[in-house]
């Protein structure tokens, strides 16, 4: 009995080693082709390679991952205040959440550069500032003296461009005006389209105005016929301009096109703000009726709506997908409510320097601008950015040099505007039909080339029926037949009224009479045939000059004639003469030998 737990314990690892490890190419067993087996085990083989690649470079590139804000038990993470988090964050996280009071000259707007940077200001009365906003460093500040109603970078942080009262205006980075372009009059929102560098613009005329900023010229101007706008945004899938109008519409645009690609309403009042995430799948709108709603670009349908006790101002969705929801003086910062309906926001805020006018979250950072009525305040919102950069699209960390190339390829990589459309993937592809839609448009082309060609052969006939039917000949002898056939009845009565009224003999001899003048008649019209025959091509230029040539010969005939007989004449008295002198030299007796 002691042995038989040892005897399983033997047993147990006997069958473990008679187990053989599956081999791992056993999923081609079933594969007889030597040729294919090949194959598949080099594709198995690279499919191996590239997954080990990426994990490696994945290990080494993109280390960082985004973290938010987690609550611990019944807390909700909407119930942390800002001054909590502040007070949480690292002292160099800290230094980037600020309050800019600027009461005098707002309500102000901002935007970053591409690669978030920089943030430049604008105030409603004229103020304009650039500034290294992490640093704190004031690049440049200027007062133009004028109402400005919106700001944006360019392709970079050199240049930025202010929607102005009257015209849109470029500044460099010392505050000094570049360029005045009065083709946009009367702007309300700016939009650049960095990989396009296009500035567009539309404002109280409803009017959109796209510029090339590399070239000066104005490359679209669409008339939208909806009245003024003061929300547009662009979407970065394919570079079209989203417009919210104030009749509730949503419209989308291209410079390609003079109509709107896609048009639909939105709200039961006029659309206040919208934006769109950076996968340009999701559209968020804001309207009047209190309504914020998100839309599938896809499908062009509503996902799903949240209702608000105020009417939203201003929107904007992060690198990383929160959206950000501006109310009055309130702030709601949402998570993961795109896809999916969100029951609670994930943070908010009570901005302490007024009313909210723009929001902008600085891209590959945890930061959110708002423009207030009072100044500008930034404000932390863990995850937002995105933490891993790519340095081919934007470095927030390029040198003086580096900056300048990325300027040239940028340039050498401008797309031209006709490559702006609704579905981006089209470009360059080849459209493949099915199988049963291509026979069925081959069936409807030859149904169409079949009644084509009948309709034309129809034409044809028709047409060569009526060949000379419209002369006038030809139509003075329908009006005679016209005139026959309406007197018909009556000749044919009279004829009847005769034939039985007049005896069989003279109806016999009529008739005889009748036959000799048809026959009469046929024999004159044959013989003006064969004489028209005999006549066939003698009014030809050879023949008239050949005719001319005998009719002239014929004239001269009598004389030629005379002057023939007179030298015939002549002639014979010479040859008379002669024989009557020879008859005289010779002997009388020998005359009757020469007669």
């Amino acid at each position: 009995m002691a042995n038989e737990p040892e005897q399983e314990l033997l047993t147990l690892q006997a069958s473990r080693r008679k187990k053989k490890k599956p081999k791992q190419d056993a999923y081609l067993a079933g594969v007889s082709d030597r040729k294919l087996k090949g194959q598949l085990k080099h594709t198995e083989k690279l499919y191996k390679q590239s997954n080990k690649a990426a994990a490696h470079i994945n290990q080494w590139l993109a280390p960082a991952e985004a973290g938010f804000v987690e609550a611990e038990g019944i807390e909700e993470t909407w119930q942390i205040q800002q001054q909590q988090i502040v007070g949480a964050a690292e002292q160099g996280a800290a230094r980037k959440a600020f309050d800019l009071a600027l009461p005098d000259l707002g309500p102000y707007r901002c935007a970053y550069s591409r690669a978030g940077r920089h943030m430049v200001l604008g105030g409603a009365k004229g103020h304009l500032a650039v500034l290294e906003w992490a640093s704190g460093h004031l690049t440049c500040e200027v007062q133009v003296r004028e109402t400005t109603r919106d700001v944006t970078f360019l392709h970079n942080e050199l240049f930025f461009a202010a929607a102005q009262k009257k015209y849109v205006y470029i500044y460099d980075k010392r505050g000094l005006e570049v360029h005045c372009l009065r083709s946009h009059v009367a702007p309300e929102v700016l939009e650049f389209l960095p990989h396009h560098f296009l500035l567009a613009s539309i404002g109280e005329q409803g009017v959109l105005h796209y510029q090339d900023t590399s070239t000066g010229q104005i490359v679209a101007t669409h008339r939208t016929r909806l009245g003024p706008c003061d929300a547009m945004r662009e979407n970065p899938h394919n570079a079209l301009l989203c417009c919210g109008h104030a009749n509730g519409t949503v419209t989308m645009w291209t410079p390609n096109i003079t109509t709107p690609v896609v048009k639909m309403l939105g709200h039961r009042g006029a659309v206040k703000a919208l934006a769109v995430d950076p996968t340009g799948h999701q559209l968020v709108t804001a309207g009047v009726d209190r309504q914020v709603k998100v839309w599938d670009v896809r499908t062009f349908k509503p996902l799903h709506a949240y209702f608000a006790n105020s009417p939203a101002t201003s929107l904007d969705i992060s690198q990383r997908g929160l959206l950000a929801v501006g109310q009055g003086r309130r702030l709601q910062l949402w998570r993961d409510c795109l896809a999916s309906k969100a029951a609670a926001p994930y943070l908010t805020h009570m901005l302490p320097l007024g009313g909210i006018s723009s929001l902008r979250f600085c891209p590959y950072e945890d930061v959110l601008s708002v423009g207030t009525a009072g100044g500008v305040s930034s404000v932390l919102v863990p995850g937002a950015g995105e933490p891993n950069f790519d340095s081919f699209v934007a470095n927030p960390y390029a040198s003086i040099k580096e900056r300048r190339e990325q300027e040239v390829a940028q340039l050498l990589d401008k797309l031209q505007p006709d490559t702006i459309m609704l579905d981006p993937e089209a470009v360059g592809k080849v459209l493949k039909e099915p199988v049963d839609v291509a026979a069925q448009r081959r069936r409807e082309e030859s149904a169409a080339n079949a009644a084509r060609l009948a309709a034309q052969r129809g034409k044809a006939d028709d047409k060569a029926k009526m060949k000379g039917r419209n002369k006038p000949t030809r139509r003075q002898k329908k009006k005679q037949m016209n005139i026959i056939e309406d007197k018909k009845p009556a000749i044919r009565a009279k004829i009847q009224e005769e034939v039985l009224k007049e005896p069989v003999d003279v109806a016999a001899q009529r008739r005889r009479e009748e036959s000799a003048a048809n026959a009469a008649r046929l024999a004159a019209q044959r013989g003006k045939a064969d004489d028209k025959a005999k006549m066939k091509g003698r009014n030809k230029p050879t023949r008239r000059q050949k005719k001319k040539q005998m009719n002239i010969i014929e004239d001269k005939k009598p004389a030629i004639r005379a002057k023939i007989q007179e030298e015939d004449w002549a002639r014979k008295e010479v040859a008379q003469e002669a024989k009557r002198q020879k008859l005289e030299s010779v002997p009388r007796a020998l005359h009757r030998l020469y007669q």
